[in-house]
């Protein structure tokens, strides 16, 4: 029998692209990956390849791994001056209220192209340029602008990205007016970068001519990139992180990220309130989220060492329970599953941009170092080399009786809550994969003065377990993209392919053949 992939993507181009390469001969990682290329060349403002990005593989015949292909501190071999220069302060209604910081000296060293290209070499069946081949013609023919994208670029087209006319280009239409959802637009710029890309390889983006004009716009303009830093990022394999919920072998993000640790604790406490099985108690999903989050907020984030903190924190919750705590928003993400049991997860991140391109190329940066909520210990403070803190937590799963699922999310610090809800209901509860991503969202937000509000899409017992904790409580009339846009695939035990996609966020699913 011919292999099958099921893929969950962002939008109808991005799950094509996944589909072709899969139709082509690929596994779940070639299409997982074709996917993504086309999300990152097709949401402008949302994702870039000129972001960070995490792999999370389960092969067939293998043991779960995470390739970390996130932004890293730049700075080697520069001058220390530089630092705390370069940024421009921008302040948006976007999200409720949201000040956050652009320009040069907010761009991290960006490790998209790095980490492809690993998966594309260990775990990938068909050649880098046929995985590329997606996006280049999306990019090159054009494509629909995404409706979660024209909704952030409502608010951020002219503050974040009118400063760099190549940018704003790419948000805009020609006479500078707002880009309607769904409205088509291209990138030409972009699609001749990745056939250099097809041909040159991930050079291009390490040492190559993309790379000497990432630098020298650095140089000029205050920002913190060295050819040092492009030449030395490696992206890194890690063992994924491992939780029993149910009859479910979870793999999540290990440290140095914050959202997978975050996400296996409060998987690891649901299990434990599991209260036989006798169904889903909303007083204990909003009191381990004040617990984990609230703990992350005042304690994790402020660590000078986020992969001992994260790897500390695992190991007292495994002895102690949750008692041991006591004391951006743009993101893309595709899930594939093959029909041979092989599970690809992938989130990618952009932050809210740095509203700058690499000149010439298309390629839209990163504004990691000027994200406060990911440098809660200040902007420049952690050395060169350094691996930023990140709310990603790309995930993979398998039982004993042969389903396999990979699933993630976008949606910044909502992301591990969202994830909790839908695998707490899945595989504690035996909810349908559909019917647990479609669910009422709860996200227990920790704010700077200690306090905590229960933000939630209406639902009365929700309202109820807020009460009785004594919190505060924010509902959302209708399910709303605040709360992230889950998207998931999956084998059942008797081979069957799924996939499912969220309606908060665009998304796109399939099967092949």
């Amino acid at each position: 029998m011919n292999r099958r992939v099921a893929v969950a993507a962002t939008g109808q181009q991005a799950l094509e692209g996944g589909l072709a390469v899969a139709e082509a001969g690929g596994n779940a990682v070639d299409a997982a990956l074709a996917a993504s290329w086309v999300a990152l060349a097709t949401e402008p403002g949302m994702v870039s390849i000129g972001g960070g990005a995490y792999v999370s593989i389960w092969p067939a015949n293998g043991d779960p791994v995470v390739i970390d292909g996130n932004v890293e501190m730049p700075g080697r071999d520069g001058d220390p001056g530089r630092r705390g220069h370069g940024l421009r302060r921008v302040e948006t209604p976007y999200g409720g209220g949201v000040t956050l910081f652009a320009g040069h000296g907010s761009v991290a060293t960006p490790g998209i192209v790095p980490a492809f290209a690993v998966a594309t070499d260990r775990y990938a069946e068909l050649s880098w340029a046929e995985l590329l081949r997606p996006a280049t013609h999306a990019a090159g023919d054009g494509y629909p602008m995404s409706p979660a994208a024209a909704r952030y670029l409502s608010y951020t087209a002219d503050s974040l990205f009118g400063a760099d006319p190549e940018a704003h280009a790419l948000v805009t239409r020609a006479d500078g007016s707002l880009l309607d959802g769904g409205e088509a637009t291209r990138n030409p710029l972009l699609a001749e970068t990745l056939e250099r890309l097809a041909v040159e390889g991930p050079e291009l983006f390490r040492t190559g001519e993309v790379a000497q004009s990432l630098v020298q716009d650095m140089l000029a303009n205050g920002g913190l990139i060295t050819a040092a830093d492009l030449a030395c990022y490696e992206p890194r394999i890690r063992p994924a992180h491992r939780v029993r919920l149910g009859e479910w072998d979870i793999a999540t993000n290990p440290p140095p990220s914050v959202g997978g640790p975050m996400l296996a604790v409060m998987l690891s406490e649901l299990a434990h309130r599991d209260h036989g099985g006798r169904g889903w108690d909303w007083s204990d999903v909003v009191e381990i989220q004040r617990a984990v989050l609230g703990y992350r907020l005042s304690i994790h984030d402020l660590s000078e060492d986020l992969e001992s903190a994260g790897q500390a924190l695992l190991e007292a919750v495994e002895l102690h329970g949750i008692s041991a705590l006591r004391g951006s928003s743009s993101t893309a993400h595709i899930s594939a599953v093959d029909s041979d049991g092989n599970v690809c997860a992938i989130t990618m991140s952009c932050g809210y941009g740095a509203g700058m391109c690499i000149p010439g190329t298309g390629v839209l940066l990163n504004n990691a170092l000027g994200e406060v909520e990911l440098n809660r210990r200040g902007l420049h403070a952690q050395p060169a080399g350094t691996r930023l803190a990140s709310n990603m937590a790309p995930t993979t799963g398998r039982t004993d009786d042969g389903r396999a699922l990979s699933i993630g999310s976008p949606g910044a610090d909502r992301i591990t809550t969202a994830l909790m809800l839908v695998l707490g209901q899945g595989c504690l509860h035996g909810r349908d994969l559909q019917g647990a991503i479609d669910g009422p969202r709860v996200h227990v937000r920790p704010l700077e003065d200690g306090s905590f509000v229960v933000e939630y899409e209406y639902e009365p017992e929700v309202e109820r377990a807020a009460a009785a904790l004594g919190l505060p409580a924010h509902a959302y009339a209708e399910p709303h993209m605040y709360f992230g846009g889950v998207g998931a695939a999956y084998l059942s035990v008797d081979g069957e392919l799924q996939a499912a996609g969220d309606s908060r966020r665009e998304a796109a699913v399939g099967v092949s053949g």
